[in-house]
């Protein structure tokens, strides 16, 4: 129903890695979907499977296991992937993509030859963990705090929200070590079995086959090896990962706003009532039309930022935009599919019920929806 990829911007190795990425969803993936969301996780032997299939190592240096791409192979791993029908194994299986790159362009090379390999190789499980229970898009406001004794820094605090913080082997954990404000911000690697280090599990709206968890730090020794680049020079570091993270997110978005709309059409050419098709009705027609010029759009902004970061521009502006709009659109096809399948998209088990569950963490992850234009107006000037 939608065109096909702009051959501008996508080449033949492009299109080539989109087949792998949902060959393996639909096979690893969607027919455990709903076993999976229901028993609120999944078999950690996944991030093999997904190394295997060259997943987990896209964006990374080559030195560490990695495979340096364009921004098109990181939007395609994010779109496609949306075909397994559950954010939550995409967003668990994938939490590395926003708790290593820290490691990997800040960390030691030390650190990068200790960590990376077994994360790329989904040996490890990496998370990030920033998000405090006082203040959650206002980073430069966090409270945990690092002190630094001899060749350890000792840290106390908590973190809420955090996903894979249950069974996270890594957490990149942002930390306060020096005075107030964005000034004061380190990032640490805590190794998940560190003495002081306590979990609790949190249920979600949606996303229940991905732990997330609340972290409780409690006078921590964290080897000063594990600072990931300089001391109070961390809150730059996050930026950049969050510009990366809303791409990701906006690029995810669009691809599952893709899949109701493909399961929306398939119901409404086999559902009859009132002796024709669904979709021969005018009404559905048009839901249907109006879900694919939004996903067209969505998709249209995302090519332009995306070329953008190749070009090497830096579009903070525009991934905000991009992940507002693609947010939005994911909700409004989410809602208009569910509202398509009637009684059967209520029931659990079906994958736009899923999906209409999952939609609204675009909205907030990653940076809430007011600070995404909070941020845009100060970049526009206004």
């Amino acid at each position: 129903m939608l065109q096909a990829p702009n051959p501008r911007y996508y080449s033949a190795g492009h299109e080539s890695f989109r087949t792998t990425v949902r060959r393996f969803f639909d096979t690893e993936v969607a027919p455990h979907a709903d076993q999976w969301d229901e028993a609120g996780s999944f078999p950690r032997a996944l991030y093999h499977k997904a190394a295997q299939a060259g997943l987990l190592q896209p964006g990374f240096p080559q030195d560490y296991g990695g495979v340096p791409c364009d921004a098109f192979f990181r939007m395609i791993l994010c779109e496609e992937r949306a075909w397994g029908g559950s954010g939550g194994v995409a967003s668990g299986l994938f939490s590395h993509t926003i708790g290593a790159p820290p490691i990997a362009v800040a960390g030691s090379q030390a650190l990068k030859a200790r960590v990376l390999p077994g994360i790329l190789s989904g040996q490890k499980i990496s998370a990030l963990a920033i998000t405090e229970p006082s203040c959650g898009s206002d980073v430069a406001q966090l409270t945990t705090t690092a002190r630094r004794a001899g060749a350890f820094y000792i840290v106390n605090g908590g973190k809420t929200f955090i996903t894979c913080g249950m069974r996270a082997d890594y957490l990149t954990v942002a930390v306060r070590t020096g005075g107030p404000g964005a000034g004061g911000i380190s990032l640490l690697l805590v190794d998940g079995d560190t003495p002081g280090l306590a979990r609790s599990p949190l249920k979600k709206m949606g996303w229940w086959a991905c732990d997330t968890a609340e972290l409780f730090f409690q006078d921590c020794r964290v080897p000063a090896a594990n600072l990931i680049g300089a001391q109070d020079q961390g809150f730059g570091v996050l930026m950049h990962n969050f510009t990366q993270e809303r791409l990701a997110l906006a690029a995810a978005a669009c691809g599952y706003a893709r899949v109701c709309l493909h399961d929306a059409l398939e119901w409404a050419r086999q559902r009859h009532t009132f002796g024709q098709p669904l979709a021969q009705h005018q009404v559905i027609r048009h839901k249907l039309v109006d879900m694919a010029t939004r996903i067209e759009a969505t998709r249209t902004l995302l090519d332009d930022v995306a070329a953008r970061l190749d070009d090497g521009q830096s579009p903070v502006a525009q991934i905000a935009m991009a992940k507002n709009f693609a947010a939005q659109t994911f909700q409004f096809c989410a809602d208009q599919a569910v509202q398509i399948l009637g009684g059967m998209g209520l029931m659990r088990g079906t994958r736009v019920e899923r999906l209409y569950r999952e939609a609204k963490i675009m909205a907030i992850g990653g940076g809430a929806q007011e600070v995404m234009k909070e941020l845009i107006a100060k970049r526009l000037g206004i």
